[in-house]
Parts: structure tokens; sequence; C-alpha cells
């Protein structure tokens, strides 16, 4: 790339005071300009569509989906390859168009931009593939982060690779990743979990397996609601420790670690704003009880998880076959009656 150096510095002499943006556009134009006088070879088969080596060994492609990470707070946080990318696609889908064009117009992308999102991605999905299929170059963007994490993007993939289409994925900003990082906690294992239910009933049945895990558990959660999940998880497990990341990237961006109690009592007096990630700390370290039966007792009683879904719970924790229990607990049953 001495070449594509010489072309930038030479800039920078004809024009002492260019921006980094400026100087990006000028290097842009120039890979386009030498990539149309390469001769264009056919990338090698590979096994597998999905793998998508070629994307990395050449710089354009005939035709390419690419799932470009964008800011989740920070508008300095989009990649300088993001950047070239949206600038040769033919059209951007986005998650919200509106988003989008704070973006774009912040970084002078003037492109196409076409909503997907989980409530037309059905609708819109035989024209972009059809598009893809003709040769264009589309890049799909979501609100903020990855695409396809928690949102759009995986019926898109799946129906490129049964139709052998190519797409590659763009590294970059990740809510989940950076909320882990400013946890504090251990990094490894951990679990993401997406979305937390909206039902008591639900978050109870789902917490055996969030506390008995052997690392921490991530969830994203909105702001209207993580007072209420914290109340629950209080009741369930006061001395979990927890942590609240809220406004990542932002002035006011903030980490709250504590038990799951003090988290509660601490969210109660300070409603808080922003999306927000919860991260919860498994108790692997506290031992279970000394047999399935006394567990299924206590999930029972603190959980308030029916008969079933504790011997589920137990047999899954205790590594025994579900049949064994059900049939103690019928088998007790019918001696009590």
């Amino acid at each position: 790339m001495k070449i594509l150096k010489n072309y930038s510095l030479q800039a920078k002499t004809d024009k002492n005071h260019l921006t980094s943006y400026q100087e990006m556009r000028i290097i842009s134009s120039f890979l386009n300009w030498w990539h149309s006088q390469a001769v264009r070879q056919e990338p090698a088969k590979l096994p597998f569509l999905s793998s998508n080596l070629s994307a990395t060994l050449h710089y354009s492609l005939e035709h390419m989906l690419y799932l470009i990470a964008t800011p989740i707070g920070n508008l300095s946080d989009l990649t300088y390859r993001a950047v070239l990318t949206m600038q040769q696609c033919d059209y951007l889908l986005c998650e919200d168009t509106r988003k989008s064009s704070i973006l774009l117009q912040h970084y002078q992308i003037r492109k196409p931009l076409q909503s997907f999102h989980l409530h037309n991605e059905k609708e819109k999905l035989p024209k972009v593939l059809q598009d893809l299929r003709t040769g264009m170059q589309i890049g799909l963007l979501s609100d903020g982060g990855t695409p396809g994490i928690c949102d759009p993007g995986h019926l898109l993939i799946a129906s490129c690779i049964q139709e052998e289409l190519p797409f590659t994925a763009l590294p970059g900003p990740c809510a989940l990743i950076h909320a882990l990082l400013l946890s504090g906690m251990k990094t490894h294992p951990f679990q993401f979990l997406g979305f937390l239910p909206r039902k008591e009933n639900e978050i109870l049945h789902l917490l055996p397996f969030v506390l008995s895990y052997p690392g921490v558990s991530i969830f994203y959660e909105s702001p209207q609601r993580i007072s209420a999940t914290l109340h629950i998880l209080s009741k369930a497990a006061p001395r979990t420790h927890v942590a609240v990341v809220r406004e990542m990237t932002k002035t006011f961006e903030e980490a709250i670690r504590l038990p799951a109690e003090e988290a509660y009592r601490y969210f109660a007096d300070h409603p808080p704003k922003g999306e927000i990630v919860l991260i919860i700390e498994g108790s692997m370290e506290e031992p279970l009880p000394s047999s399935p039966e006394d567990l299924i007792q206590e999930l029972q009683t603190t959980y308030k998880l029916s008969l079933t879904d504790a011997i589920k719970t137990a047999a899954h924790l205790y590594k025994v076959p579900k049949q064994h229990l059900y049939k103690r607990f019928h088998t007790q049953d019918i001696a009590e009656n």
C-alpha cells in the first residue's frame, strides 16, 4: 500500500488544512479508482459461503450483504472500515431511518435508506434477496450496536445462507460486551440471554438457571422495568451481586455494582434513563442443598415454581434423570394419601 501512503501525503501537501474526514474521502476515492483498474478475478471456491473469506481478500464483490456495527451512543465509535463500506453500498437497510440518518449526516454519507425492522422484515426480505442476486451491495444497520443481536438481521442472514448469497460482518460496538467490561465482574464464562421476560413468574422460572450458572448472565432491560426486575431478584436472592450499566459511551455513562437488595433500593430512589444492561453474578460457589428433593422444595417455596418445573430444574442441576424424581414424588404422594 505504499502508493496509497504517497497519495495521502501528496493530498496533505496540496491542502495543509485537510480535516480527517476530507482525508478519508480522498483515500476512499483512490481505493475505488484503484479497484476499478485492477484485474478482477473470481474468488476461490469456499466450502461454505458463510465463511466469507472472499470479503476479506477482496475490497469489493459484485454482490454482498454487509452487517455493519454502529455506535451505541458516541458517534465517533463508528469504524473507518464501516464508513468506507457504507459509501460503496447501493443502499442501507435501517432499523429506524430517522436515527440512522443522524449517523450518516455526521459522516457526510449520502446513500438511500430503507426501513428494515422486526415488523416488516418478512415483507421486505424477498426484495432484498432479489437485489443481492442482481449484483447489489447492501448494508444492514441497527439503531446501535451489532445487527442480529436482539435486533433485526437473523432472518436475512439465514436466508442468505440458504440461497448461497455472500454476506460478512464488520466488527464494532456491542452493548453486552461493553457492559461486561464495565461491570468489573469475571468475564469468563458468561451467557447472554437477551431481554428479560416481563412477567414476574417467568423471571422466577429463569432465576434458578441464572443463579446456578458458573459465571455471569447478561440481559438487556428497559429503564421502565429495571426497578421491578431488581425487586423480584432482591426477594429471591438479595445477596446476589449485580451490575446495572446504562448510557454507555455517553457523557453520563454509569455502572452501579451492588447486591441485588441494595441495587433495588438505589434505583427505587433514582429512576434511571437510557438503555440498560443488567449483569447478574452466578452463585455456584454456594453449595446446592444436600439432595434434589430439598432443592425442589426450595424452588417451590422461594421461586414459586410448580412441582413439574422444580423437578425439571433439579434434574438439570444435579444431572439426574427427571423421571426418577417424578417417580419419587409420585410415590411419596401416594404414601401420604
